[in-house]
């Protein structure tokens, strides 16, 4: 089941971990903050898994498809 994602731009610390490794998934706003790249996320969820659990901010915030948060 896909999960959906958000990016909570508050906990955002720019560290650029998710940008390096997605890519087409993830950029750098105006500010410098992580944003989700138009269109659709051509990543697993054992990917997005991954690279939220290694944003130092905790800023990638992951949904299941019934809409509950996934903890990690």
């Amino acid at each position: 089941m896909p999960f959906t994602v958000r990016i909570d731009k508050d906990l955002c610390v720019s560290a650029g971990k998710c940008v390096a490794d997605a890519p087409d998934a993830f950029s750098f706003d105006d500010d410098e903050l992580a944003e989700l790249v138009a269109g659709p996320i051509a990543l697993t969820d054992e990917q997005l898994m991954r690279i939220a659990r290694q944003c130092p901010g905790r800023a990638i915030l992951l949904r299941d498809a019934d809409g509950n948060d996934v903890s990690f």
